[in-house]
């Protein structure tokens, strides 16, 4: 059954051609549809006094449906209420404004109706209704009317919120992170967007969009919420043949992360680390944010580092931060260190016992993607910069210190996907110790190098992974790094560049990471290579 749809004119016909209508039916009752489908759709194309003249069988399989156009109106003027609805409203629909009406094209009049209802609702007042009234034609291509708008409720605002499913979900959250609390207007669109964000977080999910519940006099929001493991361990282990001795070398290091374990928001971290070059690393970290309800929290941080039996350097650092949103946080505070020479005074080196007391300020910015589990984080960036004095013997000395790390994930499609992080650090002082060198290498800087094995006054790095999921808990990727590092101790520049693969598997017991990679360095004064492999494993409890 076949359905063909014409004007009075040919230029009627050429129109309504032109709207691509469906020819093709199984019964009679879908080209009554059609034809009245197409009859609104004049409407919308300013055709208002459009007329279906009627539909006629012409063959056994062929039906003619003929509309009498008339004539077609371009413009609308549009007069309206200032205490009903603002100019800035109005301007997003048009840039034709006036004291007491506003223009518009016709065709745009059904998605500027829609999109000011949207920005009323969005000022406490979901149940007002908007429509054009008193329509009046003024020539042949313009019309009149007046803008009605039903909101003689009150503005609604949030009386109560009700948390159901994770009843001890800090409160401070609500208020602070996701800027949600009673007594603000009421804009559910709003709020859906906010309560997304909490996929972010570590310890908690959403189990489904809000609810709100009205009554006559209060407006009750409803948020269904899931408290997840958040507590983590993981380890890696290393090993690798050490160029002169021909034997197998090994290291490693646990990592214990505590999160929301009160109910608070609050994390704790701690690392222990051995390298194959006989250095220990000790550190913890405790933050707790949004004190006494408020916007502001607080980072401790402690680091011990033993060399051997050359130095031990320990880092004390304190900062408040402010969660600007979901995304940006702020910090600020102090930073203490001190490094023990534990050589012989009779030692000739660069090794000194020094003492440093710095002012820190720190910027980081994390963008999800919440509908990748194995790479839950999109975009990262972390910025800080420290100055202050270091003080050695009787001397005292301006230093300042920068470190940049950043990384973000480009998805091609949805199982590849490219790997970008950067990362630079830098002393800057008229003169430097060895004991307080950048230490950087190992699996978590540039891979293929034994662990903290390079030392510089200044690097910056580069880490790609060409990343291919399998599946939802299985991927494999290669490893392709570059590095640049000067020590102004040794006089030395040089050029990384590591390469190899490696792949990853979610497991019951949790990620599962192997790496393998080899390592070249080229400078000035010596080249060497390396090659390791790195096996690792995360655990959530």
């Amino acid at each position: 059954m076949k359905l063909k749809i014409t004007g009075n004119t040919p230029l009627e016909t050429q129109v309504i051609d032109s709207l691509n209508y469906l020819k093709n039916h199984n019964n009679y009752a879908s080209v009554k549809n059609e034809a009245n489908s197409i009859q609104q759709r004049l409407f919308r194309k300013g055709f208002i006094e459009n007329k279906l003249l009627g539909i006629k069988k012409v063959k056994d399989s062929l039906f003619n449906a003929n509309f009498s156009l008339k004539r077609k109106f371009k413009t609308i003027y549009i007069y309206y209420d200032k205490s009903l609805v603002t100019n800035s409203i109005l301007n997003l629909v048009t840039s034709h404004v006036f004291d007491d009406y506003f223009e518009l094209k016709f065709t745009e009049v059904e998605n500027a109706l829609k999109t000011i209802n949207s920005k009323i609702s969005e000022e406490g007042l979901p149940f007002s209704k908007l429509k054009l009234s008193n329509i009046r034609i003024i020539d042949n291509t313009n019309l009149l009317a007046q803008l009605s708008i039903d909101a003689t409720e009150e503005k609604r605002i949030i009386n109560n919120i009700i948390i159901k499913g994770y009843e001890n979900f800090p409160k401070s959250y609500l208020m602070h992170y996701l800027k949600i609390k009673p007594k603000q207007v009421f804009d559910i669109d709003e709020i859906k967007v906010k309560t997304e964000q909490l996929n972010n977080l570590r310890f908690a999910s959403e189990l489904k969009s809000p609810e709100v519940l009205f009554s006559k006099d209060s407006t009750t929001l409803y948020l269904y919420l899931k408290k997840t493991q958040s507590n983590s361990f993981d380890g890696f282990l290393g090993f690798g043949t050490n160029e002169e001795t021909n034997k197998i070398e090994f290291d490693g290091y646990l990592n214990l992360n505590l999160t929301n374990n009160l109910n608070f928001g609050e994390s704790f971290r701690l690392l222990y680390k051995s390298d194959e070059n006989d250095q220990k690393t000790f550190t913890t970290n405790l933050s707790l944010p949004y004190l006494f309800k408020s916007p502001i929290g607080v980072d401790l941080s402690l680091n011990i580092f033993k060399k051997d039996s050359s130095f031990t350097t320990v880092n004390q650092s304190a900062k408040i931060h402010y969660q600007i949103n979901s995304r940006h946080k702020i910090y600020a505070g102090v930073l203490y260190e001190e490094s023990n020479n534990l050589l012989n005074e009779n030692s000739v080196t660069q090794i000194f016992d020094y003492k440093k007391n710095f002012l820190s300020l720190a910027y980081e910015f994390q963008k999800p993607q919440t509908n990748n589990f194995l790479f839950p984080t999109n975009t990262y960036l972390y910025l800080e910069t420290n100055f202050g004095n270091r003080k050695e013997s009787n001397q005292k000395e301006r230093q300042s210190f920068l470190n940049v790390n950043t990384f973000k994930i480009f998805n091609l499609n949805r199982k590849n996907s490219l790997f970008i992080r950067a990362n630079a650090a830098t002393i800057n002082s008229d003169t430097y110790f060895e004991n307080e060198l950048l230490r950087f290498g190992g699996i978590n800087s540039i891979r293929g190098f034994e662990e903290n094995s390079l030392f510089a006054t200044m690097y910056g790095l580069l880490n790609t992974e060409y990343r291919y999921q399998l599946n939802n808990s299985i991927y494999i990727h290669s490893i392709i790094d570059l590095a640049y590092f000067e020590n102004d101790i040794a006089k030395i520049n040089q050029k990384l560049f590591g390469y190899g693969f490696g792949f990853g598997l979610f497991t019951k017991a949790g990620l599962f990471k192997f790496n393998y990679a080899n390592g070249k360095n080229e400078g000035q004064k010596f080249k060497f290579s390396d090659s390791k492999i790195h096996l690792s494993l995360t655990t959530n409890f």
